[in-house]
């Protein structure tokens, strides 16, 4: 079953290639969607996909790629766009 989560992800994630290595990972589980720099300096995602691929791609953004500093992850409810693939947004 196909389900929709709207990601922020707070803490040192901009200029530590946070988006870029989102996107691989995203490609990695199957998860489509986007992800985006925010002008508060978080980093904000739309996940959709299979439950438990959705599960796994977030459990890894709350690690972050290496130089990131994840502090604060939140995750909701959101309505799915149809997106087929993931990508960066600007």
């Amino acid at each position: 079953m196909s389900i929709a989560r709207h990601v922020r992800i707070r803490g040192r994630v901009q200029g530590v290639f946070f988006r870029a290595w989102a996107r691989d990972e995203a490609r990695s589980v199957g998860v489509c969607g986007w992800v985006r720099n925010c002008s508060d300096g978080s980093v904000e995602a739309q996940l959709e996909g299979d439950s438990e691929a959705i599960e796994e791609l977030i459990a890894l953004m709350r690690e972050g790629p290496p130089g990131a500093r994840v502090d604060d992850v939140q995750v909701q409810q959101a309505d799915p766009e149809g997106l087929d693939h993931f990508t960066v947004r600007h």
